[in-house]
């Protein structure tokens, strides 16, 4: 069996030759040593032989989010990585970006949307040695700033997926991997314009307001599904957000309206096309296991044990399994730290658990990767005993 050929009969539920492994976002393709952009962390020489292992061995599953073409502009609507992940693509009204860097070599974002009477405003940053975004202010204060984005004037243009990215990727990694179609669900869009507090205020004490802007983000995010499921049936998706509704942001009896209310409608559309869809969900999952379910969706990540989260793989292998391929379930903070002998026995359980007794499909996956600049002799080593304990059976 190649890569791909083992990851697709693992979503359709089909017997394997071995377990797959993936280093979730490092993929070996995505990752450019010989990018000079100064916040580039891969550029740094300890992360070779990491990327040449994931490039050469994993069965790779490369993340892809899919930018929009107006039919009234040359513009794509997809902004870089700071404002798709801070400002997504569809809210409306007339938009301004500044981007500076200061002296120590930080990236900040200024992101502005206006209207004829308002104005909303948001602040981020990169470092150089951290592969990661900082929201120093976000967009939405409070709930009035809510009411007053809700107001904004419509964006007319009619939007095509650019597809290209996507079967391009698919053309580079040929038969060792598949491309996994990446989108936030409704419920992440306040998540990620509010501050956390902010974001519990609202969603806690303003609920028609809270609902109306989430088949507000619902409505354009179900237009993006439906174009793209069109143009690219049949792919592996990554829903993400869901977690929101989860402890200790909202008690469990939340995720029934605030995810699977929002998020059944576009597994279905996704999955009409013959796609497949994982839910992606870091933290306490026990006591909303069951409405994940409810959601429809194939799979789930990243499956934390505690302390990290509250459930351990066996319990979600034994009464998920069935329906759902698991994806999991070592934590990035053990394949940093520990010992390379403590480390096998969490591959140990973690194989053991993922492929006990029946089930749809287990795929060894780590929580997330690595966004230091500079990584570990023993992280790079514990990347190689998944692989080699994998390989060896």
């Amino acid at each position: 069996m190649n890569r791909r050929e083992r990851l697709m009969a693992t979503l359709r539920g089909e017997a394997v030759d071995r377990v797959p492994v993936t280093f979730y976002e490092i993929n070996g393709l995505d990752e450019d040593p010989a990018d000079c952009d100064p916040l580039n962390i891969f550029s740094d020489p300890s992360w070779k032989r990491l990327l040449e292992l994931a490039r050469e061995k994993t069965d790779r599953i490369v993340m892809r989010s899919i930018p929009f073409n107006s039919s009234d502009s040359e513009r794509a609507t997809d902004e870089p990585w700071a404002a798709l992940d801070v400002v997504p693509d569809f809210l409306p009204g007339r938009r301004k970006d500044e981007t500076w860097t200061d002296e120590k070599g930080s990236r900040f974002t200024r992101i502005t949307l206006s209207s004829d009477d308002r104005e909303l405003s948001c602040l981020i940053r990169r470092d150089p040695d951290v592969n990661t975004i900082w929201t120093l202010e976000p967009l939405l204060k409070n709930e009035d700033d809510l009411a007053a984005l809700l107001d904004f004037p419509p964006s007319p243009s009619r939007l095509v997926p650019d597809v290209s990215g996507v079967l391009d990727a698919e053309r580079r990694l040929g038969d060792t991997g598949i491309v996994m179609i990446d989108i936030f669900d409704p419920l992440c869009v306040p998540l990620l314009l509010f501050d956390m507090e902010q974001f519990v205020l609202t969603a806690s004490l303003h609920n028609r307001l809270f609902h109306r802007f989430l088949e507000f983000c619902a409505q354009h995010i179900q237009s993006r599904v439906d174009a793209i499921s069109r143009a690219l049936p049949g792919r592996l998706w990554r829903i993400y957000g869901p977690e929101a509704a989860t402890p200790p942001m909202l008690p469990p009896s939340r995720f029934p309206e605030f995810v699977v209310h929002y998020d059944k409608p576009l597994i279905e559309t996704i999955q009409r096309s013959g796609g497949y869809v994982r839910i992606h969900s870091h933290g306490r999952l026990k006591d909303v296991l069951d409405y994940i379910v409810a959601t429809g969706c194939d799979a789930l990540d990243p499956i934390e044990p505690p302390p990290q989260g509250d459930v351990e793989l066996d319990y979600v292998r034994r009464k998920y399994g069935q329906q759902l391929v698991l994806f999991g379930n070592l934590e990035i903070v053990d394949i940093e730290g520990l010992p390379e002998e403590a480390f096998r026995k969490k591959v140990t359980t973690a194989l053991e658990e993922g492929t006990a007794g029946t089930g749809r499909g287990f795929v060894l996956c780590a929580s997330s990767a690595p966004y230091s600049r500079k990584i570990s002799d023993r992280t790079v080593r514990n990347y190689e005993v998944m692989m080699d304990m994998i390989e060896k059976g």
